[in-house]
This record gives structure tokens, C-alpha cells and sequence, in this order.
């Protein structure tokens, strides 16, 4: 079966991506912890429909974040794109066949997005944006890093926990869908 890039379908699962994403990434934010868990919705999308979809998820979900809570989060919207594009090309290599390399997928995802998110958190916001991150890049200048080192370090170190926990999560989240609920997902045959 032949499926429009942005079918119905596919759409709909990029709302849902987005839902995902503003309520884990609004509920760890509240929480003040030192991971993110937003980007879910657009790791899910990537790995179901390629990195365009991926891609269209994570930028969607920035940019109404940024709407609804302030500016900041609409900034950060090409590391989502980034986020998306990554799982998605990673999916099509078919690394997320396995919990392991899931994983591996997570940590090359977190790399990727530093080279953009660091220098966004550098010349835009000084390194603070608000997060629970803030705290570690804080602690490193205190110790006498610099600030690029405090936040490249932060960025990564926070990054690869949050985006290996969840390249894991969506790992799972695939292998619990039955096989005739994601048959014909275009990109889900290479994960599988």
C-alpha cells in the first residue's frame, strides 16, 4: 500500500507526537529534572514515517510550545528537526531493530543535536534557558570550566541520558503494537 507522505494518517500521528511531547516535555520541566523526555512524539513519528515526518513533529512541536509558554522552546526547533531527521535516517538503517541498538540510536542522536543545540544555548541565552540543565552548566563554571565547555558538556551529558531512555521507550512502545496494527508503516520495516 502506497501512502501519501502527508496522508491523513500521517498527520495525525504528527498531533499525536506533538501531544506526546508537550506533555512529557511540560512535566518534566515541571519537575525541574535534568532530562527533557520531549521528544517522543517526534523520535516516534521518525521511526514510523521517516525523517521528514520526524522532522515536521519536532519543528511543530517547538514552535507551538513557544507559542504557549514563551519564546525559548521555539528557538530550540532545529534541534527537534534534528531529533527527527536522525531517528528517522536511523530507523531506515534499521537501528532500532534491537534494544541495544536502540540505544547506540539514542547516543548518536544526542551528538547530532549538540552540534546545533549548543550554540543556540550559548549566543542566545548565555547557557541558562530554564531548565533542569541549568544547574549542571551552573556547577561546571563554578569549578572554573568555560562557559562553551560547562554547556557542551551539560548538553551532552544530559542529552545522551534522555535520548538513549528514549530511542528505549520507543523501542518498546514498537515492540508492544501488534504486527497488523503497523504492517504498512513505511519506515516501521526497516525496525522491525
Amino acid at each position: 500500500m502506497s501512502v501519501s507522505l502527508f496522508s491523513t494518517r500521517n498527520l495525525v500521528l504528527v498531533a499525536i507526537g506533538i501531544a506526546l511531547n508537550v506533555a512529557l516535555g511540560q512535566a518534566v520541566s515541571f519537575l525541574k529534572l535534568p532530562v527533557f523526555l520531549d521528544s517522543i512524539g517526534t523520535m516516534l513519528a521518525a521511526v514510523l514515517c521517516g525523517p521528514v515526518i520526524g522532522a515536521l513533529t519536532g519543528l511543530l512541536t517547538n514552535l507551538l510550545w513557544g507559542l504557549l509558554e514563551g519564546p525559548t522552546a521555539a528557538f530550540f526547533a532545529p534541534v527537534s528537526m534534528m531529533i527527527g531527521i536522525a531517528a528517522g535516517l536511523l530507523a531506515y538503517a534499521g537501528m532500532f531493530r534491537s534494544w541495544w541498538r536502540a540505544a547506540i540510536s539514542g547516543a548518536v542522536i544526542a551528538i547530532a543535536l549538540s552540534v546545533i543545540a549548543v550554540p543556540i544555548r550559548i549566543y542566545l541565552f548565555g547557557g541558562v534557558t530554564g531548565s533542569g540543565a541549568d544547574f549542571a552548566v551552573a556547577y561546571l563554571l563554578k569549578v572554573g570550566e568555560s562557559l562553551f565547555g560547562s554547556v557542551l558538556v551539560t548538553v551532552i551529558g544530559t542529552n545522551l541520558l534522555d535520548k538513549i531512555v528514549t530511542a528505549l521507550l520507543v523501542w518498546g512502545i514498537l515492540r508492544g503494537l501488534p504486527a497488523r496494527a503497523v504492517s504498512d508503516w513505511p519506515f516501521l520495516s526497516h525496525s522491525r
